[in-house]
This record gives structure tokens, C-alpha cells and sequence, in this order.
């Protein structure tokens, strides 16, 4: 900083430890983090100011909570990518002149830009585009911000830098003030922020070419998209791409092949996945977990029906909300001349306010805790669809939590533990919280007043820091009833997905007109709790099978111990071992073939059975078992009735 700067009004910046730090007023997140230290200064991509993530070299002008922002973080992340979008039309534009730019978006891993151009990119032009990515990182060129009246910003894509796509964009929106980003000799139109400079690029990769239309609109002119990735360092890249190849190897539509889980049939339909009896196992037991754990907190089994009327689902609001993604109503006359219609059942919820409004209720019977495995059918586009982690109908764990105000923080925090146990006890240790609120911009998207919406937002932050949770929030995450604490787990390679949730909801008690009598004898509405650990049971086991790769925990695996005799002799002896094992609930299989023990030992590894038993004539004799545990080999020889004892003791921890 110089003299002149430190002779300036000075303002407080909060860091993120608490501390607080004097700064000249017109300090930028630059300065900042250099002041900080070395390190910081040469990883910060942005800096959030009051929550509000900003460009580094913008002047903060007063007191201010800030935050460095760094690859390391989502928001990071998702800068980085951005300006990388930007970089690459840079190339694309110097190397092939005269192409347009649609949008070049970050997205979960990576970015992309939907480009307009005579040329047909094909693989080779993507090595050249990054050859002139890296060539632009290297110029250092420095990315500035210009704010402008819209007016003037499309007058400057009709004129100086000529891009209709940005000219609809910009008709298209009711801003006054509109921002560009220059670097060098490129601009373009963004609200930001940006990387600093272009030298913040070290790595990048290309991925693939595909098409696409303007606006997502099939009747608009045809686009070609460039996918791309890039980090701040080669390492990453490479690390990137070997999660790529791990992941392949992990694919739940392969293991769940191989290992004969589900399948998917083109005669039943696309996205609707067949449990088969070794997947089954799997859903049965992580069904009679939880199931368990429910009885335990007082939640009461229903059943509803896979379809309901129409009018309950406008009623909720689901129709016609969500109505584009809904399979179409099914209309029809009855025998009396008057024509019905339903609906293949999108959510349970409707039901269940059904069952809480079939009879009065007082104060006293709250909370009420309804529990279903409840199958519902949302319709996928086709290119959407991926195996049992996107599919259209699939059973989610669904609860609906009836209870009074003065109940209900208790009664969210009684969910979060569920929900935690649930991770805990399938080892999903990293294990990030959302909560997710309505984007007060756009409140047509949401049911309810402003009110409530409030109180439940409230609510939600309140319970889940009496909890001690480490959270984030995601505004406009919200679902259109109440906002939710969403849970983002992080997978053995290092994925995140966003399984269990919990809802407070103000909103459908007023649609259903929902009620109880309170202790002073006026009716009042319950507040509604949504809750799903699992989420949904499909997209749950086969986020499991790749977490796992596949080699389930005991507990889990759908087939526990492999009996494997040695030679014919002992197979009367090793048949007596599967139905001890069977009488116990262990689940056993029998190899009687006419094999050496080795392949056997092989065959049972390559069908990731935890537990081999392996039985010749000494085992037979002493009735004891030689054990070997799946990946682990040989642990000895042991009697039958310890080491049946063993077995149950490990599945009974859910270890």
C-alpha cells in the first residue's frame, strides 16, 4: 500500500477466526489477503464481503465481515470454473473468428459454453483451444469489472463487440445496472465475480463436444457446447481424471450387474429400475434398520396408493407446480358418464395429510409421526436417466411429522440424529448440512407468507445450531412449501451427494386445512416435519454400491459366508455348516463344485462375499470351520459355534 493509502479513513474487517483487522478504506480483497500472508495471496480466486462473494481487486469501503476465497471451496470452485469458461471463448475467438457466445456456465465439475459458429469443432480443435487457453494464462492478462446502464451495455453488443445472444439477454432482463468483464482484447456479459488475472489458470482439459440449443429451446437455433475442467495446478487435473477412471470401476450399473442387484428392462420401461433377490437383501435390511430405529421414536407404519385424484395434488400444489416433471394425468370416464383423473403418486405427503384429517385431533395426540416406504414415479427426460440414481419411480423413506409449535424444535433435532445415525452407522463420515431457503427475489416460486416463511427459516438455523451442525446456506434451495436442511455426505473417492432431508412446513396445513385443539380449546395448525434419511431407497443403494465399491459390510452383503469343502467327502458336512448358518439368519451359500479349493477361494473373493469357510476332513472331524475374511485371507481355524457367535455378534453392531 502506499503512503497516500495509509494516510486514508480507515475501516474494521472481521476475518473468519474472529479477528479483527484495520484497513485503509478502498483496501481490495487483494490487499487483503497479501497482508494475511503469502500463501493466501497467491490461492485467493475471490472474496466474500458480508456473505456476498466479490472480484479480489474491488475497493471494500467499510466495515465488513470478509472471507478469502480459494479453490478449496464450492464458491471457489465455481469462479474458477466460470472465468475459465470465459477464457476458453477468449481462445475460441481468437483461433476462429466471428463465432458467437451463447452461455458459458460453471456447473458441478466444470464448466461449459454454448458457442454459434460456421466451424465444426471437432477433438483436435479442443487440444488447440486449450494450447491458446494457456497461451492467454501465461499473458497475465489483468480481468477488470465495468458496471453500465443496460442501455448502453446493449449498445455496445450492437455495435462494438456485435453478439445478438447477448443482446436478448440483456432485452431480456429489467436491471438498470448490468456488469462486462475485459481481459485483454475479449469481453463479455456477466454479473461475476471473476478470477483476478488469467495467470490463475495452470491446468485445463477439454472434455468433449456436444449440441445444443439456444435457451435450452428446441425450436431456436442450433448450438455446439465445449465442456471443460480446470484446477490451479497439474496435480489436481490428474487427480481429477484418476477419480474419473476409479469412478468407472465403481459404477453401480456395472457392480450391480456383475453382482446381479437390479436390472433395468426396456419391456418394464426406461428408469424403472427391478430389484433382484441379492438386491432386495439389500434394500430389506437397510429398510428393517431404519424401521427399527422408527419404532424405537415412536413413528407409526402406513401405506397409501401409487396413485391418487388430481385435485389432491392441486390441492398441495405439486400439480401443477411440478407438473413438468410428473407423468401425465391419467383421464378417463367412469360407468356414470363423469370423467376422473389422477395422477401417478409424486410425493406421499398428500396422503399422509389425508390420514392426519380423517378424525379430530388435541393437542394431546401431537406430535403424530406417520412412516411409509412409499413409491413414487416422477417423469425423467431419457438423457436425464442413470440407473438406480436417477430413475422415475423410486421409494423414499418418507415421514411426516405432526406437531405444535412449542414441539417443534425438539422434534427437528430428534430427525437430525435419526439422519445422523443413518450416515454414522453406513460410514459417511464426511458429511456436510445445507440449509435451504426460498430466494425472497422470487417469491412466485413459493407457497405460503412472508410470515411464515420466516418462522420456518428460523426454526430450521435454530435447531440445527442447538444441534452443533456446521452448515451452509443455499438460498433459493428451498422446496416450495418450507425451507429444508439438506445433507451433502462425501463418498470413498471423494464425491459428494446429497441424500437425507428434513422439511419444516407451514404451508400445507393451510391447503389441507389441517387442525387440532389446542389446550385452551380453539383450533390451531400443526407445523408439518418432512423427513427422509435415505431420501430415495434407489439412488441410496447405488450411491452405496460405489461408496463401497461393492464389498458391503457384513450386515449388508447379500450373501455373508461362502461354505466351501475342500473335496466331495466333506460336502454332507458343509451342507449341515449353510443350514446352521440359515437357522441362525445368517445368509450362506454352498460351492459343491468340482473344483480345486483355490478357484473356489477366487470365485468367492471376485463375488465380494465377506466370509469364506473353508472345510476339509480335519474341520469336518473337529466340527470347526477354517475362516477367511474377503481381502484380508486366512484368520484361522475356529469351532463352528464360535465363530457363528462372531458372525452374528459383527452384523447385530451393523459394523
Amino acid at each position: 500500500m502506499s503512503d497516500t493509502q495509509l494516510l486514508t479513513e480507515q475501516i474494521a474487517l472481521t476475518l473468519p477466526d474472529g479477528s479483527i483487522r484495520q484497513y485503509p478504506k478502498g483496501a481490495t480483497g487483494n490487499d487483503v489477503a497479501k497482508s494475511i500472508g503469502r500463501k493466501l495471496y497467491e490461492d485467493a480466486l475471490g472474496i466474500k464481503v458480508n456473505g456476498k462473494l466479490r472480484d479480489l481487486n474491488l475497493p471494500i469501503e467499510e466495515d465488513a465481515a470478509i472471507e478469502i476465497v480459494t479453490f478449496d471451496s464450492d464458491e471457489g470452485k465455481e469462479l474458477y470454473w466460470h472465468s475459465s469458461s470465459h477464457l476458453m471463448a477468449q481462445a475460441i475467438e481468437e483461433l476462429f473468428p466471428g463465432t458467437k457466445f451463447g452461455a458459458g456456465p460453471a456447473i458441478e465439475s466444470g464448466f461449459y459454453y454454448d458457442i454459434s459458429s460456421e466451424h465444426r469443432f471437432t477433438e483436435d480443435d479442443l487440444r488447440k483451444i486449450e494450447e491458446r487457453m494457456m497461451e492467454i494464462a501465461k499473458r497475465d492478462l489483468v480481468i477488470t469489472r465495468e458496471e453500465l446502464p443496460r442501455d448502453a451495455a446493449i449498445e455496445y453488443f450492437k455495435t462494438k463487440r456485435i453478439d445478438p445472444y447477448k443482446v436478448e439477454i440483456l432485452e431480456g432482463i429489467s436491471e438498470p445496472i448490468v456488469s462486462i468483464y475485459h481481459q485483454g482484447g475479449f469481453t463479455d456479459l456477466c454479473t461475476g465475480p471473476h478470477l483476478p488475472r488469467t495467470s490463475k489458470l495452470k491446468a485445463v482439459r477439454l472434455t468433449n463436444i456436444s449440441a445444443s440449443y439456444w435457451r435450452g429451446d428446441s425450436s431456436r437455433e442450433q448450438m455446439q457446447r465445449i465442456y471443460g475442467i480446470s484446477f490451479p495446478s497439474e496435480k489436481l487435473l490428474k487427480q481429477h481424471f484418476a477419480q474419473i477412471e476409479e469412478a468407472k470401476k465403481r459404477d453401480h450399473r456395472k457392480i450391480g450387474q456383475e453382482m446381479e442387484l437390479f436390472l433395468i428392462s426396456p419391456k418394464v420401461g426406461s428408469g424403472l429400475p427391478i430389484w433382484l433377490p441379492k438386491g432386495a437383501i439389500i434394500r430389506q435390511e437397510l429398510e428393517n434398520f431404519l424401521k427399527e430405529e422408527q419404532f424405537k421414536r415412536g413413528y407409526q407404519a402406513v401405506y397409501t396408493p401409487h396413485i391418487g385424484s388430481i385435485e389432491l395434488y392441486k390441492t398441495s400444489g405439486h400439480y401443477p407446480y411440478y407438473k413438468d416433471s410428473q407423468f401425465p394425468p391419467i383421464t378417463f370416464t367412469d360407468e356414470t358418464g363423469k370423467e376422473e383423473q389422477y395422477l401417478l403418486k409424486p410425493m406421499n405427503c398428500p396422503h399422509h395429510h389425508q390420514i392426519y384429517a380423517a378424525k379430530p385431533r388435541s393437542y394431546r395426540d401431537l406430535p403424530i409421526r406417520l412412516a411409509e416406504f412409499g413409491t413414487v414415479y416422477r417423469y425423467e427426460q431419457s438423457g436425464e436417466l442413470n440407473g438406480l440414481t436417477r430413475a422415475r419411480g423410486f421409494t423414499q423413506d418418507d415421514s411426516h411429522i405432526y406437531c405444535r409449535q412449542d414441539q417443534l424444535q425438539e422434534e427437528i433435532c430428534n430427525v437430525i440424529d435419526l439422519t445422523q445415525l443413518v450416515f454414522s452407522t453406513l460410514g459417511f463420515a464426511d458429511v456436510q448440512t445445507r440449509l435451504s431457503f426460498r430466494d425472497k427475489s422470487n417469491k412466485a416460486k413459493y407457497g405460503g407468507t412472508d410470515e411464515l416463511w420466516e418462522q420456518a427459516e428460523n426454526d430450521v438455523r435454530a435447531a440445527a445450531e442447538k444441534m452443533k451442525l456446521s452448515y451452509f446456506i443455499g438460498i433459493g434451495e428451498a422446496s416450495f412449501y418450507g425451507p429444508k436442511i439438506d445433507f451433502i455426505v462425501r463418498d470413498a473417492i471423494g464425491r459428494k451427494w446429497q441424500l437425507g432431508t428434513v422439511q419444516v412446513d407451514y404451508v400445507m396445513a393451510e391447503r389441507f386445512n389441517l387442525t387440532y385443539t389446542g389446550s385452551d380449546n380453539k383450533e390451531h395448525r400443526p407445523v408439518i416435519i418432512h423427513r427422509a434419511p435415505f431420501g430415495s431407497m434407489e439412488r441410496f443403494i447405488g450411491v452405496l454400491i460405489e461408496n463401497f465399491a461393492g464389498d458391503f459390510p457384513l450386515w449388508l452383503a447379500p450373501a455373508q459366508v461362502a461354505v466351501l469343502p475342500i473335496v466331495d467327502a466333506v460336502n454332507d458336512y458343509a451342507a449341515e455348516v449353510v443350514e446352521t448358518l440359515k437357522a441362525e439368519k445368517i445368509r450362506a451359500e454352498l460351492d459343491e463344485r468340482s473344483e480345486k479349493i483355490g478357484k473356489k477361494i477366487r470365485d468367492a473373493e471376485v463375488k465380494k462375499i465377506p466370509y469364506m469357510f473353508v472345510i476339509g476332513e480335519k474341520e469336518r472331524d473337529a466340527k470347526s470351520v477354517a475362516v477367511r475374511r474377503h481381502k484380508e485371507g486366512d484368520k484361522g481355524v475356529k469351532p463352528l459355534d464360535e465363530t457363528i457367535a462372531m458372525l452374528k455378534e459383527e452384523i447385530a453392531s451393523r459394523k
